[in-house]
């Protein structure tokens, strides 16, 4: 085999293997948001490469991982009376609030929400959508499944098959509208104080949140 023919089957490989890396992109690709809290900044002997030159010493870590679905024309949230939140809901009882797996809380202290604590380990999150202005933030104590009738007990795949005996809490969210809609949804923390703030979701042109308070 001469050098060109070498060079047109590398070029026809490479094309394939980036077709193949394509096509493999999952449509809803994993998320985590962050925060920290009950930490504070101190100044060191020298001055650290952080904004403000300051480290954050004692911090405990709140994570929230989901799977990112984007709307690519659709309508998040669909429907009206009865009907609400039924097709976002795919068929489950509750929304995942994301996609694949089910959303999961990881805390490394207690979160107080809605009048009720979350104690330090990791959760699932559904949310129920009762109406447009209407929406309940769950925690429940449900595993992972893998995938969908995986047959794991105390598991679940997403939300479907969730019933509320294992529910932690529940707290009523704010619900807003949005100036500009989202594509791909999104969790995150906002108005964060040392010890406390908001659980949020963002997706098409809506706003749901949640105040927690993190103790020791």
């Amino acid at each position: 085999m001469n050098v060109k023919s070498i060079a047109v089957v590398v070029a026809f490989l490479s094309a394939g293997a980036s077709l193949i890396a394509q096509q493999a992109r999952p449509l809803s690709p994993p998320g985590n948001a962050s925060a920290q809290v009950l930490g504070k900044w101190v100044k060191g002997e020298t001055t650290a490469f952080t904004m403000g030159g300051e480290r954050y010493l004692e911090g405990k870590w709140i994570d929230i991982t989901y799977g990112r679905p984007l709307l690519r024309g659709r309508e998040a949230f669909g429907g009206t009376g009865a009907e609400y939140g039924k097709a976002t809901n795919a068929g489950a009882p509750v929304w995942r609030a994301g996609a694949n797996l089910s959303t999961r809380i990881r805390s490394e202290v207690p979160l107080s929400i809605g009048g009720k604590t979350m104690p330090a380990g990791e959760y699932s999150v559904f949310i129920e959508l009762k109406q447009p202005t209407e929406w309940t933030f769950i925690v429940a104590d449900w595993a992972v499944a893998p995938r969908l009738n995986a047959n794991i007990p105390g598991a679940l795949f997403g939300a479907f098959d969730y019933t509320p005996e294992k529910d932690i809490l529940r707290a009523p969210m704010k619900v807003e509208s949005l100036p500009f809609k989202v594509e791909q949804l999104e969790w995150q923390f906002g108005d964060m104080t040392t010890d406390s703030g908001r659980i949020v979701i963002l997706w098409d042109k809506t706003m749901g949140s949640v105040p927690f308070k993190a103790t020791r």
